[in-house]
């Protein structure tokens, strides 16, 4: 017999009903193929679950359940302001089960509790400012003179395929669903392979609150052949996908080949960090040590190149060794745990291989760069001096508590130097002089700028990167452009004569 649900105690005690299966049309079933996959937690490499693994042919099904729900109009064409109070009655469903989810979180992907609690936080707000966008979206009339009537109408896609990763599962859907549903698309939406459990666990929220049936589908994968199927998929209008740059490549030429479906990508970074001579030293170690080593250091926009003015380097390098130092690694419950495990045995494996190869380019490590431990994905905080700029470890994108650091003499190199690069996610500036924080953020070519802080986002704030970081935006206002297209009427008017 098919298993479509699962009791699972987790490490803090909470007990749970998990589900397994597929999440379409507001029902949990088997995939076509009867296959399954493992979810294993990373900070003990135990097995949590076994969850249905989709299929081609499960894609289809829930396409057509999403398909179902647009064209019946129950939802794209009720009043829109019906789709917000669902929208934050789902809020207010998460948020009732807030330790749940985060416990969730942090079993599934590795992270410190605290770290998903944020996450949690942060989604539930996501999905409440979307659901205040929801009767607000305007079209507008052109005025051409009185012989016609210029009407420019924004409607919704369809059906929209998203594509969401590993590192921040729960509030990677926030960002996702919240402008989709807000904006009348229905969704099938891929959950990555090593992360699924919060994702299925909102399924039951979403049928809970009211959702209609199809207008949610929520499938667990892998890129092939689930995410190839979504991509490629002729009656899918919209593709959003968060994940590697090689991946976004394979998606932009999935679209292209099927049906020009329209593409937002959020791809990799390779984000610097610089610290000018005037900078708070401490409290731009403080941001350092939040750029590269929150979350593992599993963060797309992660300040992983730090440059620093060669007047306080080693003032910095001390202070930025001592802190990285006292970062506590290990248990994500236990209380004090600021970095958890890598989320996976394969990212554990490319990180350090990573150090190695850093070490074998001539790089120092000035501390770090070994496993800790015996037992979970666990790395400790790396710092790498002694660095070229062609390095691997510098031009690569590691995705792990591994950062370099490298000094610089004037404005003119730092930002030469934060612009080497394909990537253009984000970076960030420290200076006690507004002036040439505002010069430099202007001059260094990054989708998101943080001056005097990092990895501080805001759900009204848009998010998103130049050049190999993606096409679009997510967040804020300019998220909802992703999920509607534009139509014009024109209508002509006969003329009265007096």
């Amino acid at each position: 017999m098919t298993k479509l649900q699962q009791q699972i105690t987790l490490p803090n005690g909470l007990v749970y009903t998990q589900p397994l299966g597929l999440f379409i049309n507001n029902e949990f079933v088997a995939a076509k193929s009867g296959k399954t996959f493992d979810v294993i937690n990373p900070a003990t490499e135990e097995l949590l679950a076994s969850v249905q693994e989709a299929g081609v042919e499960d894609i289809d099904a829930a396409v057509d359940a999403a398909e179902a729900a647009f064209n019946d109009g129950v939802w794209a064409k009720q009043e829109p302001l019906e789709r917000g109070i669902l929208l934050n009655k789902l809020a207010d469903a998460i948020e009732a089960e807030a330790d749940l989810f985060s416990a969730i979180e942090s079993s599934d992907n590795g992270k410190a509790l605290w770290s998903a609690q944020g996450d949690v936080a942060l989604a539930i707000k996501y999905f409440r400012s979307t659901a205040g966008w929801a009767d607000k979206i305007r079209g507008s009339i052109v005025d051409s003179g009185e012989t016609h009537l210029n009407l420019i109408k924004r409607e919704p896609l369809g059906v929209v395929g998203q594509i969401i990763p590993w590192n921040f599962p729960l509030l990677m859907l926030s960002w996702k669903l919240g402008p989709a549903l807000a904006t009348g698309n229905t969704v099938v939406l891929k959950s990555a392979e090593s992360t699924p459990l919060s994702a299925l666990y909102l399924g039951t929220l979403i049928k809970k609150v009211g959702f209609p049936p199809g207008v949610v589908n929520i499938v667990s994968g892998f890129g092939r052949p689930a995410g190839d199927a979504i991509t490629k998929h002729q009656r899918i209008k919209k593709v959003a996908f968060t994940g590697s740059t090689a991946v976004g490549r394979q998606v932009l030429k999935n679209a292209a080949e099927s049906n020009l479906k329209k593409v937002t990508l959020e791809l990799g970074g390779k984000s610097p960090n610089i610290v000018f001579a005037d900078a708070d030293v401490a409290d731009a170690v403080k941001h350092i040590i939040v750029g590269i080593y929150y979350n593992a250091g599993e963060v797309c926009c992660a300040g992983s190149r730090v440059y620093v003015q060669d007047t306080v380097y080693d003032k910095v390098l001390a202070e930025f060794k001592v802190a990285a130092e006292k970062v506590k690694v290990g248990d994500p419950f236990e209380e004090g745990v600021f970095q958890g495990a890598q989320t996976s045995e394969k990212q554990l494996n490319s990180i350090l291989n990573y150090i190695k190869v850093g070490k074998e380019e001539g790089a120092r490590v000035i501390t770090g760069g070994e496993r800790f431990g015996t037992k979970g994905y666990f790395i400790k905080p790396t710092i790498f001096g002694d660095v070229t700029e062609e390095m691997k470890i510098v031009k690569e994108e590691i995705f792990g508590p591994v950062v370099s650091i490298t000094k610089f003499s004037t404005v003119d190199e730092a930002v030469k130097l934060a612009n080497n690069s394909n990537y253009g996610l984000a970076a960030g500036v420290h200076t006690a002089d507004l002036n040439r924080a505002i010069d430099v953020s202007g001059r260094i070519k990054a989708g998101t700028i943080w001056v005097n802080t990092y990895n501080d986002f805001h759900h009204m704030v848009p998010f998103g990167g130049y050049g190999e970081s993606g096409v679009g935006r997510e967040l804020g206002a300019e998220a909802l452009e992703n999920y509607t297209q534009v139509k014009a009427v024109r209508v002509g008017l006969k003329k009265v004569f007096k």
